[in-house]
């Protein structure tokens, strides 16, 4: 009866052992498999203004610390390129926005720089860059915008401490996977609508910097946007506005 167990035993642990040097057959992945695995962007760089209409943007501050005013100029940066796919449609773009501000005190205040309305950006934004010419001061410029749902939320965008022109950019952060918090671009269940709607820029005053007047230059919004969902959009879609 050993001798049985014994045999028993042997044909066990080597048949574990076998199970253990062979290869676990997982199967040979499928190009559907892969494909379905790889997120299908189509990322594009759209121009959302170019600061060429009179009277658009507008320009404000509290009474108590001063007052603004704001017109546009003839001029460029130099170092500004192009969008792909513009060359050759006689695109009006040989203004900027000049914004003066006089204080009358200092202290702690923000200039606000807004469109007339807000401005649509359609697709999954990824970034927003704006050219700004900040005089070198202390200021933070602050990106104002309205998610699918019109709430606002505020992305800074950096310091205005340099001379000349510079090309600032906004990161805007991605969805949460179930779209109810954040920034939300696109509700999963109407895949006909999708982006956000920039409002303007915030410049959040240094207290140093409140004194006399003070000068800013903006030029080319644009955003980097996806825009693969839209190109897919049915034609015949209806759209939920009733």
């Amino acid at each position: 009866m050993k001798r049985v167990l014994s045999g028993l035993m042997v044909i066990i642990c080597a048949g574990a052992l076998f199970a253990q040097q062979q290869p676990a057959d997982v199967g040979t992945p499928q190009p559907t498999d892969i494909n379905d695995s790889v997120p299908q962007t189509e990322l594009s760089e759209v121009s959302v203004d170019k600061f060429e209409m009179e009277g658009f943007w507008r320009s404000s501050i509290s009474s108590d610390s001063g007052f603004t005013v704001s017109r546009l100029f003839d001029g460029a940066p130099k170092d500004k390129t192009p969008i792909e796919g513009e060359a050759g449609l006689d695109i009006p773009d040989t203004k900027v926005l000049g914004v003066k501000v006089d204080f009358l005190r200092r202290g702690y205040t923000s200039l606000y720089i807004t469109a007339a309305r807000p401005i649509p950006v359609e697709g999954i934004v990824k970034t927003v860059s704006l050219w700004v010419a900040g005089r070198n001061y202390n200021h933070r410029l602050v990106l104002l915008i309205q998610d699918f749902y019109g709430r606002g939320f505020e992305i800074p965008m950096g310091r205005l401490n340099f001379q000349g022109w510079k090309n600032l950019t906004a990161v805007i952060p991605p969805q949460q996977e179930l779209g109810m918090n954040g920034i939300v671009q696109k509700n999963y269940h109407y895949g006909n609508v999708s982006g956000l709607k920039i409002v303007g820029v915030r410049i959040d005053c240094d207290l140093a910097d409140t004194y006399g007047a003070y000068f800013v230059y903006l030029d080319d919004l644009r955003a980097v946007t996806d825009l693969f969902s839209e190109n897919l959009r049915d034609a015949d879609d209806p759209i939920d506005d009733w």
